[in-house]
């Protein structure tokens, strides 16, 4: 095996774990009955996952907002208010901004959308 196809294997690996943890914390959030303590130790197992992988540098923005997310959550979940609500809505904004980067790079405008249809009327 190459070293290049190495390097790649490890980054799809990396990026796949961030992203679990991700839609794992997100999910966690968006419960309506939310409890505080569920919510801790799903996340720090969650982190876990992330621990045994070997990190890789990441340049896309998508990807440094994600890893920024991670960091915030494990953030709050030291140091939090009692009712932790505005935590919860500060990290599902952000989820949702993620989200939204995220889905950018799959739209693509059309190039001659003028010219796409002509009925003739």
């Amino acid at each position: 095996m190459t070293p290049e196809v190495h390097i790649k294997q490890l980054r799809i690996r990396y990026i796949r774990v961030l992203e679990k943890f991700f839609t794992r914390t997100i999910s966690l959030l968006k419960l309506e009955n939310f409890d505080i303590e569920l919510f801790r130790v799903r996340t720090l197992k969650n982190y876990e996952d992330i621990k045994r992988v070997k990190a890789v540098d990441l340049n896309s923005k998508y990807l440094v907002d994600l890893i920024s997310f991670i960091n915030k959550t494990l953030t709050y979940l030291e140091n939090h208010t009692d009712s932790f609500e505005d935590e919860r809505s500060t990290l599902l904004k952000d989820g949702n901004l993620l989200q939204k980067e995220k889905n950018l790079n799959s739209y693509r405008k059309d190039k001659h959308k003028k010219s796409k249809f002509n009925d003739g009327y």
